[in-house]
């Protein structure tokens, strides 16, 4: 990432052409905190879908994840990488929570089953 007044002398010196997104919310104070969501899932059969995330710090403070807009397709032991971002981050996630969507009023629900989670902040990499 780059600093929003700084990105200009660091982007258009470079020979190749240079696309630049700048991912901001709607609110006060406009900034997103990013986290990628690394996971592997178990089911048999191919789902399609959306995963909103919900995390929880120790003190009980909770934030859920903006919906992608683009679904996700998942397959038995594939690794699926999705980016995610917060309006607040919170430092010591104590509980992480999945929801899975197929944004269809109609239809049998699915379940999407997880064998393996990775959430990981893009802001604080240390973590």
């Amino acid at each position: 990432g780059y600093y929003a007044d700084r990105w200009k002398k660091l982007l258009i010196p470079k020979s190749s052409p240079t696309k630049a997104y700048f991912d901001t919310s709607d609110q006060d104070p406009f900034c997103m905190y990013n986290y990628l969501l690394d996971i592997t899932t178990w089911n048999k059969s191919i789902r399609r879908g959306f995963i909103k995330v919900k995390i929880t710090d120790y003190a009980g403070n909770t934030v859920e994840s903006e919906m992608n807009s683009e679904a996700s397709t998942f397959q038995q032991y594939r690794r699926v990488k999705i980016l995610t971002g917060f309006y607040r981050d919170l430092d010591k996630i104590s509980k992480i929570s999945l929801t899975f969507s197929t944004k269809t009023l109609i239809g049998p629900k699915h379940k999407l089953r997880i064998l393996q989670m990775r959430l990981k902040s893009l802001n604080n990499p240390e973590r």
